[in-house]
């Protein structure tokens, strides 16, 4: 099924030398420091964040066999000048029902104002422009994508967008990327999701291609579905990022992935990715170059 959407996020998101130069030169601005690539140590966890100053609800956990231990969050404040620059730059860029503030952006997903806190420092603390279209994607299509009690495990959630509005809609949700993005990663879960969700969602460290059979044995971790938002871009892991979706994409599972196509590598993977999956082409959005993709594991 062919769908449209909205343009939901700006070009000008370009960050160091990784983006060419026609964007550089269509959007002023420059983001500080190159961020660390989503590849890093093994999957582990930290500890919950205390809320007992929050009313107490009923909440349904992940069955423990593959609940991951919750982590510590920190939430010392991002710098407030740098992020002023940074939103007053792109903040008419958006719809109207997304607006800027010092350091967060704030979106209307399934009922809820979400409120998310950048970084400027590291790629994967950054709302890039999939992650929009596949929340739009989602919200709109709730029939076809049905996440109530679902098991979601998004790959590379950085800023937890994805993840939080899968939590929204009923699912119950593992976020995973690298260690350095967990912070920002689990403070932004905990601050839009505590007392509106169905079910808790975890947090855990994740390395693309390494020991998954180890740490992620496919016999205990299984998922409904694998959500995946600007993933591909200019890195070096797209080989291990394609092990590890093809990995926790089992039969019966269904795999989104939501990108924007920048390079001529990013061509490349989706060859690779249509050779790997039953894949089908959602949405498109020509002007933004933003593709939607559902994949399903290829038998055996």
């Amino acid at each position: 099924m062919m769908a449209t959407f909205e343009k939901d996020c700006p070009l000008n998101r370009s960050v160091g030398a990784c983006f060419c130069a026609r964007e550089q030169k269509k959007h002023s601005g420059s983001l500080s420091q190159e961020s660390g690539i989503r590849t890093g140590p093994t999957m582990e966890t930290s500890e919950k964040r205390s809320l007992t100053n929050e009313p107490k609800k009923r909440i349904i956990k992940h069955p423990d066999h593959i609940k991951p231990q919750p982590n510590v969050i920190d939430e010392e404040e991002l710098d407030s000048e740098v992020m002023a620059g940074e939103a007053l730059e792109r903040r008419n860029a958006w719809e109207p029902s997304v607006f800027y503030s010092l350091g967060m952006e704030s979106f209307s997903f399934a009922g809820h104002e979400i409120s998310i806190r950048e970084s400027l420092d590291t790629y994967g603390a950054l709302i890039w422009p999939g992650a929009v279209a596949l929340c739009s994607y989602l919200e709109k299509n709730q029939e076809q994508f049905n996440l109530l009690d679902k098991a979601v495990l998004e790959l590379g959630a950085g800023t937890g967008l994805v993840s939080i509005v899968a939590s929204l809609m009923g699912a119950w949700v593992t976020a995973t990327d690298l260690p350095e993005i967990l912070d920002n990663l689990n403070f932004n879960l905990s601050r839009n999701t505590r007392g509106r969700c169905r079910y808790t969602p975890q947090v855990a460290q994740l390395t693309w291609g390494k020991e998954l059979g180890r740490k992620f044995p496919s016999s205990i971790y299984n998922y409904d579905y694998i959500l995946c938002a600007d993933v591909v871009y200019h890195h070096n892991c797209l080989d291990e990022l394609l092990i590890t979706m093809k990995h926790f994409c089992r039969p019966g599972t269904i795999l989104l992935w939501a990108n924007k196509i920048r390079f001529q590598t990013d061509l490349l993977f989706i060859e690779n990715f249509e050779k790997a999956f039953n894949i089908t082409l959602l949405a498109e959005n020509t002007k933004d170059e933003v593709k939607i993709f559902q994949a399903t594991a290829q038998p055996e």
